[in-house]
């Protein structure tokens, strides 16, 4: 199983990036905040205004070392990265099964059937926390109608009734997610999900989260030799990791959700980091996005039994080791693609 390497956040705006042998270092003004032996690291990922000397650049691309750029606020820009070393017949495989409905389906009713039964799980653990009981019923009434919705994913024959399976269970979800959280009511709701931009604190904080994961999901992919780029569930369009996004799916409700819900019930972080700006859309200060850039970074680093590899990985390779069951599946290797689903 590969290695879990550090993620090297760069939050502080105008900080400078450059080489210094085989380390990274980090300038602020004239002061040198840190020192980063490249080999530790698998990503660097930079948010606003941060600059890269091409020094770094170069290294980067040497110990491949992808260094992603975000907005301030977290919106992906792109990514740097140097060759990569796919597999052709993967890859071309990958295409053929890609313009073949019928094999889509196969691989997207899995990507489906996994993300709504991790979002049942969550909401079956809110129902067994909870000691409203008002809100435990609703919680059990959408919980069932989403177990049922995992079954029609088996029997589904065309891509647009997976997607409408996966709608009408997302719409449940997101209908009693509101539930699940247990502080600061007034500041931390789900009344439905937005993006582009979110409209409140709780979306704010799921979708830079969901940013977070898809730049896991893509450098998973690219690892293993896929294509990130080329999708079964979501459609290509220009510029959209369609293949990531089908990966993330599965891995929302338990990595992203879950964490999103500890931090505020927690109360590891507050309504105060959280601003609207005037388009409407909500920000979070920077002292807010580095506390949940570090719960993201201990949550990866625990470890669970994967219930299909069985052995022990840590959260943070679960995208690599569902890229690595996908790339078998495509390969031949496998009957079938192994979504996971979380216990």
């Amino acid at each position: 199983m590969k290695q879990l390497l550090n993620t090297l956040y760069i939050t502080t705006q105008d900080a400078y990036l450059s080489r210094d042998g085989e380390t990274a270092l980090v300038r602020v003004g004239d002061e040198v905040k840190l020192r980063v032996p490249m080999h530790t690291l698998g990503a660097i990922v930079c948010f606003g205004r941060v600059m890269c000397t091409p020094g770094l650049m170069s290294l980067c691309a040497e110990k491949q070392v992808y260094l992603a750029f975000l907005t301030e606020r977290g919106r992906f820009i792109g990514r740097f990265q140097g060759p990569i070393s796919g597999n052709v017949l993967l890859r071309r495989q990958q295409y053929r099964m890609a313009g073949d409905e019928a094999q889509c389906v196969g691989i997207a009713g899995s990507f489906v059937a996994g993300k709504i039964a991790n979002g049942r799980t969550v909401l079956l653990r809110g129902a067994r926390e909870t000691e409203d009981e008002a809100a435990a019923e609703s919680l059990d009434k959408v919980c069932e109608r989403m177990a049922r919705l995992v079954g029609l994913t088996q029997t589904a024959t065309d891509l647009e009734a997976l997607r409408g399976i996966e709608g009408e269970a997302g719409r449940g979800y997101f209908s009693v997610l509101d539930h699940l959280i247990g502080v600061e009511k007034e500041s931390f709701f789900m009344k439905e999900r937005t993006r582009r931009p979110p409209l409140d604190n709780f979306n704010a904080l799921l979708s830079f989260l969901y940013t977070l994961l898809a730049g896991d999901c893509v450098g998973a992919l690219e690892a293993v030799g896929l294509d990130p780029a080329v999708g079964f569930l979501h459609q290509d369009r220009p510029g959209r990791p369609s293949l990531a996004l089908d990966l993330m799916e599965e891995l929302r409700a338990v990595l992203a959700d879950r964490l999103a819900l500890t931090l505020i019930n927690r109360r590891q972080i507050k309504a105060s980091g959280f601003h609207k700006r005037e388009s409407g859309a909500i920000g979070m200060d920077e002292g807010t996005r580095k506390e949940v850039l570090v719960a993201w970074q201990k949550r990866k680093q625990e470890e669970i039994q994967h219930p299909f590899l069985g052995e022990k990985v840590e959260i943070g390779l679960l995208p690599y080791a569902q890229a690595l069951l996908l790339a078998r599946h495509i390969r031949g290797d496998l009957d079938g693609y192994p979504a996971l689903i979380w216990k």
